[in-house]
């Protein structure tokens, strides 16, 4: 990067004022992102416990009252400043090298690399989504009023409801695709930034990247195939308002 162009970058920050403190920031909210999608995966897989499981999971983060709101802020900053500073070192990395090379060798030849930034757009949109639909009940207000027999909020038929619908699950479950696609690239790229890694053991950390990120994508493809297959039903439930 240029002289001129570091000198543009936040005076107030020196953190933020080269490219190695913005590539450790897009690392390290890399890694809370993909603990959270961790954890968040380990949750919904009590889906498979049944009704009681999920519910009850449910009702405890929502007894969490403001701490659950501070962890959605954290979340939120961190894919705010991940997807940021992602962009923004991209586009000095075009400024840096306008031409393109004829061969490629480094880390970003590989397939997931190049479409690193679409599918990072293409899964914030999906969470966008995923938030109206079973955060906000935005396109299914009346699962709201969806309760169980110990008046905590029915998130099994919720989920079971909104997957009976092959669009909602079709676009789940390619949105997980291509965040896996992410994950497989963007994990080893975490330990790179960090310098964690040595040439030596670069390949374990990419073939361990790529290994957790499809782990994640088949659990999360589960709970709607599960769901598709009638592995996981509710009987006499209302039809998808997206089907019909």
């Amino acid at each position: 990067m240029s002289q001129s162009a570091s000198s543009q970058k936040s005076p107030c920050c020196p953190l933020l004022s080269s490219s190695i403190g913005r590539k450790w920031v897009v690392a390290l909210t890399g890694i809370v992102l993909v603990l959270f999608v961790i954890g968040h995966l380990l949750g919904n897989l009590s889906i498979f416990l049944g009704p009681d499981a999920i519910n009850a999971y449910a009702h405890f983060l929502q007894g969490l009252g403001e701490i659950l709101w501070i962890i959605r802020l954290v979340l939120l900053t961190c894919l705010i400043l991940h997807i940021w500073f992602t962009i923004t070192l991209w586009h000095e990395n075009m400024r840096a090298r306008p031409q393109k090379y004829a061969v490629q060798k480094d880390l970003d030849t590989t397939v997931f690399a190049r479409w690193m930034r679409l599918s990072g757009l293409t899964v914030l949109a999906f969470v966008l989504f995923h938030l109206a639909e079973f955060t906000w009940q935005y396109f299914t207000p009346a699962t709201k009023t969806w309760v169980d027999a110990l008046g905590r909020h029915d998130v099994y038929r919720m989920v079971v409801s909104a997957f009976s619908c092959p669009l909602i699950s079709g676009f789940y479950i390619i949105a997980i695709g291509l965040l896996a696609m992410h994950l497989s690239h963007g994990i080893a790229s975490l330990f790179q930034t960090l310098g964690i890694t040595t040439a030596k053991m670069r390949p374990v950390f990419e073939r361990g990247g790529k290994m957790i990120a499809w782990v994640l994508f088949l659990g999360y493809a589960s709970i709607p195939t599960a769901v598709l297959l009638g592995l996981l039903r509710v009987p006499m439930l209302p039809s998808c308002s997206f089907c019909h």
